[in-house]
């Protein structure tokens, strides 16, 4: 089956247009095996990462493939010592979705890494409410989650819609020269990296009970 189209980042990136930084993350690493665990927020040491959101395709995976990228298996099986099961979850724009008949590629992907992966009929950035609800049932807060991924416009929107932190991969496996990626990549350019005494940023996670915005 083709890959259905994204509505639901096609509707939420019209946000951006009155607030860019909704796209741009709060941590940034090159690839998957360079990420600094456990979790920290450098402009805000004190939160405790307690869950983590995982993209698969060209962050911890190569595009299309359903395992670990062999180079990240170190990284990996550090993110699991570190991180209860249950308090880790595939979230793919493959995967768990409509498209995945069945959800063989899910199940395929669970048993190859020994994580759950979330079924949702609506791609990301909005599945965001089956994401609360699953950290929901462990305890978690959107504050204390954090979302890993490569794209700006799905995983990063998708983050700050829900309160949590976002952080990027900005290489991934591949370098892709594909329009949406290289647009993102351009985007950051000119709204943090060519901006240096006022670079637009992302907005803060609320770090109290108070109920959180879809913005």
């Amino acid at each position: 089956m083709a890959p259905s189209l994204n509505l639901s980042a096609t509707l939420n990136i019209t946000r951006l247009l009155y607030n860019p930084g909704l796209c741009l993350p709060h941590i940034t690493f090159k690839s998957f095996d360079q990420l600094a665990l456990p979790f920290q927020i450098p402009t805000h040491p004190d939160v405790k990462i307690k869950g983590v959101v995982l993209d698969k395709d060209n962050c911890f995976a190569k595009d299309h493939d359903d395992k670990v990228w062999p180079d990240y298996d170190a990284t990996w099986s550090k993110l699991k010592s570190l991180y209860p099961r249950e308090h880790i979850l595939i979230v793919s724009n493959s995967a768990g979705t409509d498209d995945d008949k069945n959800h063989a590629q899910a199940k395929t992907l669970e048993e190859n890494t020994g994580v759950s992966v979330l079924r949702h009929s609506v791609k990301k950035p909005g599945c965001l409410d089956e994401i609360k609800h699953y950290f929901a049932d462990q305890n978690i807060k959107p504050n204390e989650v954090v979302v890993v991924g490569d794209r700006l416009f799905t995983d990063m929107v998708m983050a700050n819609m829900m309160g949590s932190w976002g952080c990027w991969i900005s290489e991934g496996v591949q370098w892709s020269n594909k329009v949406f990626p290289k647009l993102e990549r351009d985007l950051y350019q000119k709204l943090v990296l060519s901006r240096k005494d006022n670079p637009w940023t992302p907005p803060i996670p609320q770090t109290t009970d108070q109920p959180q915005s879809n913005l």
